[in-house]
C-alpha cells in the first residue's frame, strides 16, 4: 500500500526487452509537465540504467496523449530543493534576487539536461502528441528521436519574453535558419517537418510508435557495449568542439537577463501576456503570495 504521506511516483522504470531500459514519465493528467519531483526521479532512473551493466540502450517515453508539456508552471506545491538530493554544486537556491532563479535553473534544467545528454549509453526519445518548451529539452538530450505521425514540437517562450528554453540546442537540432524561424514565430512544427531538418530520426504511426522504438533499441542493444559508449562520446565531442557548450552558456545568460528584465517590468520572471489565461491566473496568484510572504518575513 502506498503511504498517503509520500508523493505518487512520477516516473516508471521498465525492462521491456533484454538489455533495454524504458524510463516513462507518468504524469498523463499533467501532460508529463516537469517539476522538481519528476526531474530528480528522471535523474535517478537514468543513473539506474547507466549503472546497470546489463543495459545497453535506454528509451525515454511519456505516458498518455502527450510526451511533455514542458516545465510545470503550476509550481512544486510545498516541496522545495530541500526535499531532494541535489546533483550540481552551484546552489544559492535560497539567495535573494536573480541568484536563486539562476541556481535553480542551473541545477534542474541546464546542468541536469547536460548530465543526461552525456550519459554514456545510447538513449532514444519516444515522442507522441505535444512536445512543448521544456519537453523539447527532454527529447533533445536523447541521442535519437522517434516520433509518432501526430507529434508536434514547439518552443513558445518568446511569447513569455524569453529567448528560448534553457538547454538551447535549437541550431544543432534544426539548422540555423529553421531554428530562427522556429524561435521567432513560436510556431509548431510537425514530426515530418522535424524529420526533414534532421531533428527526428523516424516517424511512425501512433499505434506503432512503441513497437518501432523498442525494435530500434533492441537492434542497438545487440552491439558491443563499450563500442556504443565510445561512439556516443565521439559524436558528442564533435558537437562540443564546434562550440555547442559555449553557445549554450551564452544563451543561458541571455535567458536569465530576460528573466530579470521581466521581473523589473511585470514583477514576475516572464511576460504574463503570453501565458494561457488559466495558467496566467495561477502564476500571478503564486507570485502575489510569494511577494506577500517576503513582505511578512521582512
Amino acid at each position: 500500500m502506498t503511504d498517503p504521506a509520500e508523493p505518487t511516483a512520477q516516473v516508471r522504470y521498465e525492462i521491456p526487452a533484454p538489455h533495454v531500459a524504458r524510463i516513462v514519465m507518468a504524469r498523463p493528467e499533467a501532460h508529463n509537465a516537469q517539476g522538481l519531483q519528476m526531474t530528480y526521479e528522471l535523474n535517478a532512473a537514468f543513473d539506474r540504467a547507466a549503472h546497470d551493466d546489463a543495459i545497453k540502450a535506454i528509451i525515454l517515453a511519456g505516458e498518455g496523449r502527450n510526451f511533455s508539456a514542458g516545465h510545470d508552471l503550476g509550481g512544486d506545491g510545498s516541496r522545495t530543493w530541500r526535499d531532494f538530493e541535489t546533483v550540481g554544486t552551484w546552489a544559492g537556491f535560497d539567495a535573494k534576487g536573480a541568484e536563486a532563479r539562476y541556481g535553480r535553473e542551473m541545477e534542474i534544467y541546464l546542468e541536469m539536461c547536460e548530465r543526461w545528454r552525456n550519459l554514456p549509453k545510447p538513449t532514444i526519445a519516444q515522442v507522441q502528441g505535444k512536445c512543448i518548451a521544456g519537453g523539447l529539452m527532454l527529447a533533445w538530450v536523447c541521442d535519437l528521436i522517434i516520433a509518432s505521425d501526430d507529434a508536434s514540437f514547439k518552443d513558445p517562450v518568446i511569447d513569455f519574453g524569453i529567448c528560448g528554453v534553457e538547454f538551447f540546442n535549437h541550431p544543432w537540432e534544426l539548422g540555423v535558419r529553421k531554428a530562427k524561424e522556429f524561435l521567432f514565430t513560436a510556431d509548431e512544427i510537425s514530426a515530418q517537418d522535424a524529420a526533414s531538418h534532421g531533428m527526428v530520426n523516424h516517424v511512425a504511426p501512433r499505434d506503432e510508435l512503441t513497437a518501432v522504438t523498442l525494435a530500434l533499441a533492441e537492434k542497438i542493444a545487440t552491439k558491443p557495449a563499450f563500442a556504443l559508449k565510445a561512439t556516443k562520446q565521439a559524436v558528442n565531442h564533435v558537437q562540443d568542439v564546434q562550440g555547442r557548450r559555449n553557445a549554450q552558456m551564452h544563451a543561458f545568460s541571455l535567458h536569465h537577463l530576460l528573466h530579470a528584465h521581466n521581473e523589473l517590468i511585470y514583477g514576475m520572471p516572464m511576460d504574463p501576456n503570453g501565458l494561457p489565461e488559466a495558467v496566467r491566473d495561477k502564476v500571478l496568484a503564486r507570485v502575489a503570495r510569494a511577494k506577500q510572504a517576503a513582505k511578512t518575513s521582512d
